[in-house]
């Protein structure tokens, strides 16, 4: 008659042995004191590249949160382009300047470009968000079809949230109904 109780007891000392056996004992190495050669690696040669002339830009709402204005500094090659009131469409002079910022962009291949959507603040936040991520998304869309990659685009929506002006005339919701380019990084080149 076999005894279980022997065989499981040997089973478990054989499976302690070959545990320990297998956790080798290694002396440490001291660390070296002089560092390695460098050597060129293939995450050196992936390396963002600089585009002149765009410097990453500061988010609406990194500009907001430091109490900095949200407005697109003048310095930006990329421009803003506007809304009439509850639209999304394009007007005349948004193409004019999404030609101008598409340009800029087929000439700076290696720009990653975040557009954001903004709206005044008649209306409901969820509704103001819908709308401006649809004004970003036409902005995007349209650039694609100028020949920019789409995926060196991104859209997001502040709605209402981030205000360039706050006074309640006509002519400062104007300001707000807007879309912005910020230029996030530079993507490898190659």
């Amino acid at each position: 008659m076999i005894n279980w109780r022997s065989i499981a007891f040997c089973s478990v000392v054989l499976s302690a042995v070959l545990a320990l056996a297998g956790c080798s004992s290694t002396t440490a190495k001291p660390e070296s004191s002089s560092p390695a050669p460098a050597t060129p690696s293939a995450e050196s040669e992936t390396q963002p590249v600089p585009v002149p002339g765009s410097a990453p830009s500061t988010s609406s709402l990194e500009a907001f949160q430091r109490g900095e204005s949200t407005a697109t500094p003048a310095s930006s090659p990329l421009k803003e382009v506007y809304f009439d009131f509850d639209r999304y469409d394009l007007r005349a002079d948004a193409r004019e300047t999404l030609k101008a910022n598409g340009e800029w962009l087929k000439a700076n291949p290696a720009a990653v470009v975040e557009i954001e959507g903004h709206c005044d603040e008649r209306g409901t936040n969820e509704y103001n968000m819908a709308l401006g991520a649809k004004r970003a998304q036409a902005a995007m869309d349209y650039l694609t079809t100028l020949g920019v990659a789409a995926t060196r685009l991104s859209t997001i929506s502040y709605g209402e949230e981030l205000l360039v002006c706050t006074e309640r005339t006509e002519e400062c919701w104007a300001k707000n109904r807007r879309d912005r380019f910020v230029i996030q990084r530079t993507r490898p080149t190659s």
